[in-house]
Order: structure tokens, then sequence, then C-alpha cells
């Protein structure tokens, strides 16, 4: 793509994002959005070949009518009380309208159906923007609006996308859409949790994103487009290898690495709150998600190829560690034991 077109591409998403979080207006959230949604749009589409077309319009459809349904709510919401601010939904319809259309676009179940399919038609670092900043906009309006949202909408949503994540990765061989479904069961788990405690909800994105984005590059770095690919990476970089495996086993929540810390929180948050069967379905959930990640780090890490793999030799030099790994990647590993700074 041309670095002008692209330019202004990037410029736009993280202009629509900034308009979505700052503003108090619903036409102007909604504008932001907007744009979000029409700078990614040529992004998806740009390797000119069929699937991608095919994925940036299962986006732009998607994305569209939950805009759509967003406006709808709002003005619902305006016509019965008269205001145009976020922070003031006062119809219960609306509110349910709203969180639904949010879930919509965070690719939340029952609506997830989109996320999987288009994260494989683009490249890897094309699925990173969609699963890591893409999420930033619907997360903002989910925070300045949890306090009037309806609370059994947000937990079944939450709970129902932690189960569907879980087991969708489970017979995925395709990686992207294994972090699709990992997506899903992260945000779920925010969901969640944000009726009570919104500060978990950002420190749980936060962990999230840091954890999510050395993991796409390194996926996009080593080619590893499926599991068979990943059987190689060992001779490509071993010490890329170990990483990979800590990051997955982060994804998974496994203490003492930082992805413990938010399912941690949120379940003493859920049994305080005592929804006790809840949190254990969820607890129970993490179960599925944590055989998917282990199985990309059993072909990737804990087994040895065989002298004639099956799968096509790498290029065997060296490769060029990216700068966001060396500072993404201690963040996603190191974080737990400064959790009580993190929650303040």
């Amino acid at each position: 793509m041309n670095p002008a077109s692209l330019t202004i591409l990037i410029s736009s998403l993280a202009t629509g994002t900034i308009i979505t979080a700052s503003s108090f207006h619903w036409f102007m959230a909604w504008v932001g959005l907007e744009m979000n949604t029409l700078a990614m749009i040529p992004i998806i589409s740009k390797q000119h070949h069929p699937r991608a077309t095919e994925a940036a319009t299962k986006y732009f459809l998607t994305q569209a009518a939950a805009s759509a349904l967003i406006l709808f709510s709002s003005t619902i919401n305006a016509w019965q009380s008269g205001m145009w601010d976020i922070t003031q939904p006062t119809n219960q319809f609306s509110s349910i309208l709203f969180t639904m259309a949010l879930a919509m676009k965070l690719g939340l179940a029952p609506a997830h159906f989109w996320l999987p399919e288009v994260l494989q038609g683009t490249t890897m670092l094309t699925a990173l923007y969609i699963s890591t900043w893409q999420k930033l906009a619907p997360m903002s309006l989910i925070y300045l609006t949890a306090n009037n949202l309806s609370p059994t909408t947000l937990i079944l949503i939450g709970l129902l996308s932690t189960c569907v994540g879980g087991w969708g990765g489970l017979n995925q061989t395709q990686t992207r859409k294994l972090m699709a479904y990992s997506s899903i069961a992260h945000f779920g788990w925010m969901v969640t949790v944000s009726p009570f405690l919104t500060n978990i909800m950002l420190l749980n994105l936060m962990i999230y994103m840091t954890t999510t984005t050395p993991m796409f590059t390194m996926l996009a770095m080593t080619k590893s487009k499926t599991l068979q690919n990943m059987t190689t990476t060992n001779a490509l970089s071993p010490a890329l290898t170990t990483m990979s495996l800590l990051l997955l086993l982060s994804l998974g929540g496994l203490p003492p690495l930082s992805g413990f810390m938010p399912k941690w929180l949120i379940l003493t948050e859920l049994i305080n709150q005592d929804l006790i069967m809840i949190s254990t379905i969820m607890a129970m959930s993490t179960l599925l998600s944590l055989f998917f990640y282990m199985r990309l780090t059993y072909v990737s890490a804990l087994t040895i190829p065989p002298s004639t793999p099956n799968t096509t030799y790498k290029w065997r030099l060296t490769p060029k560690t990216p700068t966001l790994l060396t500072t993404t990647i201690p963040m996603a590993l190191l974080a737990l034991p400064i959790t009580p700074t993190l929650i303040q």
C-alpha cells in the first residue's frame, strides 16, 4: 500500500478512537466508531485476493449494523429523556440495545461469528489491529456507561463469551482463529466485571493488549499461520520459542505470569458479589482455553521436530527481533508482583 495512504488510514484509526473515548455526546461517539470502521476496511482488503475481500465485507456489514444499532438506541434514549449525554442512559430498552451493539462491535457471544472469519482472511498485523486497537473505542463506551447498563445482560454476555471462547478454540488448527477465540474469552472476562469494578476491567484490557501484541508479532515474524507451521519455529529461534511458550501460558492465566492477575482479581470480585456459580463456570471455561494454549506450546516448544518434517523449511537466518517485542514481553510476563500498584 502507498505509504501516504497507509498514514492517512492509521491516523484515521487513531483519531476515531480518540473521538469516541473523549466524547460525551452520542452522535460524536458514533462518528468516532464510523471513522474506525471505514479506515479499517482498506487495511483488511489491501491483499487483493478473494479471502481478504470477503473478510472486509463481513467486517463492514457487522460494524455498520452495530453502529446503526448504537445510533438507534441513542435516538430512543434522547427521545425519552431529551438528553444526548453518554453517561445518562435513562431508558432500559435503549441501554440493552446499546449493550448488544457493543457486544457486536467487540465480537462477544452470541454476536461473535464474524471475528474468527475476519481474522483468518487478513494478515497477522491487521489481525493484531482488530484484536487490540479496534477494541479500545467500544471498551471506552462500556467504561463511560458501566453504571447505567444492565448488569444481568453484561454478566450473561460475558459468561457466554468465556464459554464460547474456550469451546470454539478446541478444534482449530489456524493460529489466527485461535487468537480470535482467545480474544472472545478475554473480553468476556472484562465485560463480566465491568458492572462492579471498571478499574479491574481496564487493568485486564491493559494486560491483554501487552500479552497479545508480542504473541501476534512472533506469529508474524515466524510466519506461523497454522499449528503445523509452528513445529519448526524452535529451529528458527529457540529464544523466541521459549518466549512464546511463556506468553501463551500468560494468556491462559497461569501464575506466576501476568495473565493470572486479572483473572484472580475478577474471580475475587465476583465472589464478593455472591456470584459463586458464575465465577465457577468462568474458572472452568478457562481450562478449555488453557487446553489449546498448551497445544500451541507443545507443538512449538516442548517437542523436537523429526529430521524430515512434513512442513516447509523456514529460512535459517536468525530473525531480527523487533523493538516491540523487547518492550512488551517483560510487562506481559512479569507484572504480577506489582498488582497492588496497578489496581490503585
